[in-house]
């Protein structure tokens, strides 16, 4: 919630406030917008949800701090050492990784697998389009990652290394989120992890608005970017209630 702040409500100032400094606002902006949505995740984990209802987002998570680890040993020089934020960082991308995936694979066996008694299964087809969206993401994530220089060139707005394999960091928790989703069938198990993405699918959009002078708005990119984020903000929610409503009404699919 701290660096959502920060970095969503401040994105100007990373330089005072944060581990490094990023520009131009987009991308601290769209960062803030995956720890809200992160920490919503999370604080239902932590309070009231059974393991399966909120297995899913543990392997998005740990894909997402491994690479911001390996970013950030990558890119030592580009943080502000003396600043207690980069403290924070390191420590937690340098923890996260083991944590989050020690914690799925110790709680993988209270997850029997089966629906619960008001559960409902979700659509092969459905899964089938989800997977499929998360391959396309998961590719554009390890582009980002393994080859910034190119994707720098071709990115809807300004990144350096070090943030264009942050932002393929983002793509990598997007992409798995949506394999993972895709493979459990149970509503159950999905439900939080969707609620979760359409916080930060919103908060994304809501940035795009503030940031639209960050655009190079006559690259094709730039649409394909604004219209993937508008996509998610409009189809993410229609199948989520559409689901619930399936669930309370007791329909098979």
């Amino acid at each position: 919630m701290v660096a959502f702040g920060i970095l969503y409500l401040l994105p100007d100032h990373t330089q005072e406030l944060f581990a490094w400094t990023i520009r131009p606002r987009m991308t601290p902006m769209m960062l803030g917008a995956a720890y809200i949505g992160g920490a919503y995740f999370f604080a239902c984990a932590a309070t009231f949800a059974r393991w399966h209802w909120v297995k899913v987002g543990f392997l998005p998570v740990t894909t997402f701090a491994t690479f911001m680890g390996i970013a950030t040993l990558l890119h030592w020089n580009s943080f502000n050492h003396s600043h207690i934020s980069f403290f924070a960082w390191a420590i937690l991308y340098f923890t996260t990784p083991f944590l989050v995936l020690g914690a799925w694979l110790r709680n993988r066996h209270t997850d029997p697998g089966t629906p619960d008694a008001s559960d409902f299964i979700v659509p092969r087809p459905v899964r089938f389009i989800i997977g499929s969206i998360g391959l396309i993401i998961l590719l554009i994530s390890i582009f980002l990652f393994l080859r910034p220089d190119l994707m720098i060139r071709v990115w809807p707005w300004k990144l350096t290394p070090l943030t264009a394999r942050v932002v393929g960091g983002l793509f990598a928790l997007a992409g798995v989120g949506e394999f993972c989703i895709a493979l459990d069938a149970r509503w159950s198990a999905v439900r939080i992890a969707l609620q979760s993405q359409m916080i930060g699918v919103a908060a994304i959009v809501v940035a795009i608005f503030f940031s639209w002078s960050n655009f190079d708005q006559a690259s094709i990119f730039t649409w394909f970017f604004v219209g993937g984020m508008l996509f998610l903000l409009i189809a993410s929610p229609i199948l989520y209630f559409w689901m619930e409503g399936r669930r309370r009404s007791g329909k098979t699919p």
